[in-house]
């Protein structure tokens, strides 16, 4: 899709296709709802008063082939009490679903008096409400496909606002890289294929290695290579560097990328399996953002490790009650072969301290079921051993809209993850199981700043009730960390 800024002329409205104006509280018409309303001979302002629409934030009312417009249809979408770029996003891909499949092929948002950021932030907005993941689609009718091709925002300063959008067009692009990942079907998106993707993102300007099974024989991996060796896939590790920040210590990301997740000998129910496709959804957030931080040439170094397997229940697999030896020397006793991710993790954080010295890390994962009864589908939940880095983290994700509810880690709770015959066991069954597996993790971090995000809550979205997610793969956590790299990292 198509964005480009032209400039607002409140005395010449565009013509052709469809265009979205805003209206506010109590019906309050925006600068551009008042143009169309005066063009329609007080057309638009009767057909508010007919209905229900009161400007509140969500609602829309439409008209189609509008008197005294030559366009196909008019969107007026509610913003609420306020105007802001939070609500010109929302605005945009607001409007932006409600003309997809429409049969326009250009959507112009008329926002005069907008300022540069608001205009970027629309432009986003947009962009992400037109993602879709079609590519297996071979008969899908010509009425359900996306006929909008291009949107135009109209604003005061076209040039400021091209410049605003510039870095958020690389955000978008990353989002969208991840929600591609998260999306694809495991028979096509295994182990050696999610890093050959990640591989292919060099010529940004990133350095990718990826490890393979016998480089991670040697380092003693034997965590993270017992949950793939059920699996005719070789698991792989790869490691993501950015280096736009001179001399300084980096900062690091970690993400799970179990590809498919059967459960392993400790196999899931049928029923939702298919769902497990996304359980690599931490993995594709950290690719996310090492993409967003190449493509706005961000000023700081960074690395991004994804620990990628496939968790398969064959005749090699794993079994509950085996004892595996990590690569920081530490014993785990594999109590169940579905909580498996933080076995992943555990080698994944280990290396990435061990190796590089980070500032901090933080790792993503679709990790436990037990995150989505405590927090539903809006939270992502936040564990840390580190107040500073938790409070950063907590304001960059409400900052974005992808919010956060730190939970707490009692060490007492450490006894339900004690093993009779080896340092540590994998799980503490049900109770606390988000916290449990924390703890787990902890175990693991050497003692750096650290904060785990489970995002098992966020990760995909079915149904969504934001406009800027279609349903499906959300790309959580690429804007929150784009945003806490932006706010505090960058020299």
């Amino acid at each position: 899709m198509r964005i480009e800024f032209v400039a607002a002329d409140r005395g010449n409205l565009p013509t052709g296709g469809a265009v979205g104006v805003m209206a506010f509280e109590e019906g309050k018409l925006s600068w551009a709802a008042e143009d169309v309303d005066k063009a329609m001979s007080g057309g638009l302002s009767r057909a508010i008063a007919a209905g229900r629409f009161k400007g509140s934030a969500g609602q829309n009312i439409e008209l189609v082939a509008p008197a005294g417009l030559d366009v196909q249809r008019v969107i007026v979408a509610g913003s609420g009490k306020d105007w802001n770029a939070d609500i010109a996003e929302r605005f945009a891909a607001q409007v932006f679903q409600a003309v997809r499949a429409s049969g326009s092929d250009t959507l112009t948002l008329l926002l005069p008096g907008s300022d540069a950021e608001q205009a970027a932030r629309a432009a986003l907005g947009a962009t992400l409400a037109g993602y879709r993941f079609d590519r297996y689609r071979t008969t899908e009718s010509a009425d359900k496909k996306t006929s909008v091709a291009t949107v135009r925002v109209a604003t005061d300063d076209p040039k400021a606002a091209e410049a605003a959008w510039a870095p958020l067009k690389a955000l978008a692009e990353a989002i969208a890289f991840s929600r591609d990942l998260v999306s694809e079907p495991a028979n096509i998106l295994y182990p050696a294929e999610f890093a050959k993707r990640v591989k292919a993102l060099e010529p940004l300007g990133l350095e990718v290695e990826i490890l393979g099974e016998a480089e991670m024989m040697k380092l003693g991996m034997g965590s993270l290579l017992g949950v793939g060796q059920g699996s005719v896939r070789d698991s792989q590790l790869a490691v993501i560097q950015w280096k736009g920040g001179g001399d300084a210590q980096p900062i690091a990301f970690v993400g799970k990328g179990v590809c498919f997740d059967t459960g392993g000998i400790s196999i899931k129910p049928a029923d939702g399996m298919e769902d497990m496709k996304w359980d690599m959804g931490g993995a594709a957030a950290v690719a996310g953002v090492m993409h967003a931080l190449a493509g706005r040439k961000a000023k700081v170094n960074a690395v991004g490790i994804l620990g990628l397997v496939e968790n398969m229940p064959d005749g090699n697999a794993q079994r509950p009650g085996d004892v595996v030896t990590s690569m920081s020397g530490k014993t785990i006793e594999v109590i169940n072969t579905d909580a498996e991710g933080r076995l992943v993790l555990a080698d994944a954080l280990w290396y990435c301290q061990d190796r590089f010295k980070p500032q901090f890390m933080v790792d993503l994962a679709t990790l436990t079921g037990a995150i989505i009864i405590s927090l539903g589908h809006d939270y992502g939940g936040l564990f840390s051993n580190n107040d500073e880095l938790s409070g950063k983290l907590l304001k960059a994700g409400q900052t974005e809209g992808e919010p956060l509810w730190r939970m707490p880690m009692p060490s007492a709770y450490e006894k339900q993850i004690e093993s009779a015959i080896a340092d540590v066991k994998n799980t503490g069954g049900r109770p606390a199981g988000s916290i449990t597996a924390a703890l787990f993790l902890q175990h693991f971090v050497n003692g750096l700043p650290w904060a785990h995000l489970d995002i098992a809550s966020v990760a995909w979205k079915k149904p969504s009730t934001n406009p800027t997610i279609p349903e499906g793969a959300s790309g959580y956590g690429v804007r929150l960390l784009n945003r806490l790299v932006a706010d505090n990292y960058e020299v």
